[in-house]
C-alpha cells in the first residue's frame, strides 16, 4: 500500500511532490526541456523540443504505468513543475532510473531528493533493490547524484543522443542488491477497516499494473515523513475514496508484521465507523462491501490474511 494518486504514485519529500504527469504540464515541461543545457544531457529527447512531443510523451506515460513498464512522474515544488523523474521496467533487466531538473533549479539537490524518493517507492512497492542508470561521461553533476544514491560505476559505452544527432560516451551505473534478510527495510503502512451501518467491511482490489494486482486489501497506504498513522490514514482515505474522517473516529485494533522478500511490513489496522461522503474508487481499484463472515472468500496479500480472522471475531 504505497502512496498513490488518481492515476499512479504520489510521493512527498521534504520539499517536493512527485505526481503523475498531466496534460496541463505540457507548457511548463516544454519550456524547461527546450533548453539545450537540459535536452543535451538526455539521450531520448530531441532538440528543439515542441509541445506536440510533450503531449505525446505524457500520454505514453499513462500507458506505461498501466502495463507496469514505467513510472514517470512530474517533480513539483510549491505546485510548480521543476523537472521529471522516471523508472523504466524492461523484462528481467534491473529497472532504469532517469531524471532531469530545469536549469533554474540546479544546485539545490532536487534531483537527488526526487530520485531517492522514487527508488524508495520502488523498493517498497515493486520489491526491487537493484537498479541501473547511465549518464554522459562528462556529466559530473549527474555522477555525483547517482553516487549519493548508492550507485557505483559499472562500465562505459556509447549511446545515441537524439538531441545531439550522434552517439555519445556514457558511464553506466548500478545500485546492487538484493539486501540480505537482516537488512530488509521496515515499511510502515496504515490500514483501515471501514464498517458501514450494516456491519459490512470495505475491501479494495489492487488494480492492474501494481504489485499483487487482483488481491483485495484494506484501504490505506504508506506513512509519509512527519505523518502519524492517523494523519496518513485520513489523507489516504481522502485520496483513495474521496471520504473525510477525523482522528477521533479512528480506533487502533490490531497490527500485522510480515517479512516480504525485499522489505518487512509493519501495518497497524484501524477501524472506522464514522466518515463524511460516499466511498468511491478514485484510483482505478474495485471496491466491495463485504460481510465479515465472507472476507475469507477474497484473496488478500499475505500480511492482511491474519487480520481477517481477528477482525471477523471482533465484529
Amino acid at each position: 500500500m504505497a502512496p498513490t494518486g488518481a492515476e499512479g504514485p504520489l510521493l512527498r519529500t521534504e520539499r517536493l511532490v512527485l505526481r503523475p504527469l498531466e496534460r496541463g504540464d505540457v507548457p511548463a515541461l516544454t519550456r524547461l526541456v527546450n533548453d539545450y543545457s537540459v535536452a543535451g544531457k538526455l539521450a531520448r529527447v530531441p532538440f528543439p523540443y515542441r509541445e506536440e512531443l510533450a503531449e505525446e510523451w505524457i500520454a505514453s506515460t499513462a500507458t506505461q504505468r498501466a502495463r507496469g513498464e514505467g513510472y514517470h512522474l512530474a517533480v513539483t515544488r510549491d505546485e510548480a513543475l521543476v523537472g521529471c523523474v522516471g523508472l523504466t521496467v524492461q523484462g528481467k533487466e534491473a529497472p532504469e532510473i532517469g531524471y532531469w531538473i530545469g536549469r533554474r533549479f540546479w544546485g539545490q539537490g532536487l534531483a537527488r531528493e526526487a530520485a531517492g524518493a522514487l527508488l524508495e517507492w520502488a523498493e517498497g512497492e515493486l520489491g526491487t533493490a537493484t537498479f541501473r542508470a547511465s549518464a554522459l561521461s562528462d556529466n559530473s553533476a549527474s555522477h555525483a547524484v547517482l553516487r549519493a544514491l548508492g550507485f557505483e560505476e559499472a562500465g562505459t559505452g556509447h549511446e545515441p543522443f537524439l538531441s545531439r544527432n550522434r552517439a555519445m560516451p556514457v558511464t553506466y551505473f548500478r545500485r546492487a542488491g538484493p539486501r540480505k534478510p537482516t537488512e530488509r527495510p521496515i515499511l510502515l503502512v496504515a490500514a483501515c477497516a471501514l464498517v458501514d451501518p450494516e456491519g459490512r467491511v470495505l475491501l479494495a482490489q489492487r488494480p492492474k499494473g501494481k504489485p499483487m494486482a487482483g488481491l483485495w486489501e484494506f484501504p490505506g497506504g504508506k506513512i509519509g515523513p512527519g505523518e502519524t498513522p492517523e494523519t496518513a490514514l485520513i489523507r489516504e482515505l481522502r485520496e483513495e475514496l474521496g471520504i473525510e474522517t477525523r482522528e477521533a473516529c479512528l480506533s487502533p485494533l490490531f497490527f500485522a508484521s510480515h517479512a516480504y522478500e525485499r522489505f518487512h511490513l509493519l501495518m497497524p489496522l484501524y477501524v472506522c465507523r464514522r466518515w463524511e461522503g460516499r466511498a468511491e474508487a478514485r484510483e482505478g481499484q474495485e471496491l466491495a462491501w463485504v460481510r465479515p463472515a465472507r472476507m475469507g472468500d477474497y484473496p488478500m496479500p499475505p500480511a492482511d490474511i491474519p487480520l481477517v480472522a481477528l477482525l471477523r471475531d471482533f465484529l
